[in-house]
């Protein structure tokens, strides 16, 4: 397998996703605690807005399938 060569700003967009992706998975992995259910996941506003803007400044912007061919030849464990 060949691996890519980002650009800085492709390179921000496949971080902040993988941020994003990250702190979603986080949100969702909850247990009850010990007064119930927990309450629903919450991702900060900060987190998606960072990943949107890094998107828009690579050029990436509705180009989802150019967007995860980078991030898979950047990091296939996604």
């Amino acid at each position: 397998m060949s691996t890519a060569v980002l650009t800085d700003r492709e390179r921000a967009a496949v971080q902040a996703y993988l941020r994003l992706l990250h702190t979603v998975r986080a949100a969702l992995d909850t247990a009850p605690g010990p007064h119930g259910a927990p309450g629903p996941p919450v991702v900060p506003p900060a987190v998606l807005a960072e990943a949107e803007q890094a998107l828009a400044e690579a050029g990436l912007n509705g180009n989802e399938e150019e967007f995860f061919r980078l991030l898979h030849s950047w990091y296939p464990h996604s």
